[in-house]
């Protein structure tokens, strides 16, 4: 035990601004589902931060990422992870921001900063295969589960929809939106005749799901895929287009994908870890570095990972510039840097 008398002055100040700090560093954070890669990478960069004595994250999973942008934005979290459509659709005030209008979310756009990003997952139709369902010359008349009530997912799904059969949701098919945490009961209890969801390889839900029947995924038509229309689709703001071999169990067990040529197409959402523009240049750079030292780590923690594109800096897998309102965090800068990867200078605040 000390003995505080024999303690220098200096020695007391340094361990109670110490203790001061420490309490100063308590952050919270917005993610998606646990089993997801957002999910995933923020949960493990929890654990990493408090090891690491850089900080101490409490995390509420299972959010809405359209409300967790804009509690970013706002001061109100954080950290948030963020699929990178939603900021574009913020800085328009357009989307789920409408009622915000053009200018209030222009401005709430431009408070936000990018600590990292990753590939946070491959959008796909699918269905039991004892629904014999079709795929995606069976969409007319039938009911598709599109994802949550309000967010990227639902208008990336709604656009892919649109692009390969021409139908809207509620004219042509009626879509089913239901939130993140009901969604293996909504799959497994046959709600929809199909689904059009953000799926990994391999895939969480799709694993849980494909316990109660064996599961078809459909690669996107390879014609329309190569269209102008869809390459413009796939150069949208958080968006990517993905070509990929297909194997075994590519999306988990007792699944199979159908495909036109052994190919698997489908549209990549690019998403990141968002702070505030407000958030100190020292908290940054520790998180960013934190996760530039964990990224082993982190693609340990589930078999999707490695697949998730941790640790790209490359604009192209990034989704940064362009028509993207947000950067890097100047603190994420330094540190990226620090660790010899070379980021685009469109990229840098």
């Amino acid at each position: 035990m000390y003995n505080f008398k024999y303690l220098s002055t200096g020695l007391l100040a340094a361990m109670l601004l110490s203790g001061t700090a420490n309490a100063q560093t308590n952050l919270t954070a917005e993610t998606a589902a646990p089993v997801s890669v957002a999910g995933t990478v923020v949960l493990g960069l929890a654990e990493l931060s408090s090891s690491a004595g850089v900080a101490n994250i409490q995390v509420a999973p299972g959010q809405t990422l359209t409300n967790t942008v804009q509690n970013v934005a706002e001061g109100k979290t954080d950290i948030g992870s963020a699929p990178f459509l939603l900021p574009f659709l913020l800085s328009k005030g357009a989307g789920p921001y409408a009622s915000l209008g053009k200018e209030k979310g222009a401005e709430l756009a431009e408070d936000l900063a990018v600590l990292f990003t990753y590939r946070l997952s491959i959008y796909a139709l699918n269905a039991y295969e004892s629904k014999s369902f079709g795929g995606w010359d069976a969409f007319e008349g039938a009911t598709i589960y599109n994802g949550p009530p309000r967010g990227a997912a639902l208008n990336t799904a709604r656009g892919m929809a649109k692009l390969a059969t021409g139908l809207d949701d509620g004219d042509g098919y009626t879509g089913v939106q239901v939130n993140w945490g009901q969604a293996v009961k909504t799959i497994v209890d046959g709600s929809a005749d199909a689904n059009i969801l953000p799926l990994n390889f391999p895939d969480g839900r799709m694993t849980q799901a494909s316990a109660s029947g064996k599961i078809v995924v459909y690669s996107f038509p390879k014609e329309v895929f190569e269209s102008d229309g869809a390459q413009k689709f796939a150069n949208a703001p958080g968006s990517t287009g993905v070509v990929v071999d297909v194997y075994d169990e590519m999306f988990g067990p007792n699944t199979r994908v159908e495909t036109e040529d052994g190919k698997f197409r489908g549209f990549g959402a690019l998403a990141g870890e968002v702070v505030n523009v407000s958030m100190s240049e020292e908290i940054a750079y520790a998180l960013t570095k934190t996760f530039i030292e964990g990224i082993a780590s982190l693609e340990a923690k589930a078999p999707m990972m490695p697949n998730a594109w941790l640790g790209e800096t490359d604009q192209e897998k990034t989704g940064l510039c362009g028509p993207m309102p947000i950067k890097y965090h100047p603190g994420a800068v330094r540190a990226w840097e620090e660790a010899g990867y070379t980021l685009p200078d469109c990229a840098k605040p």
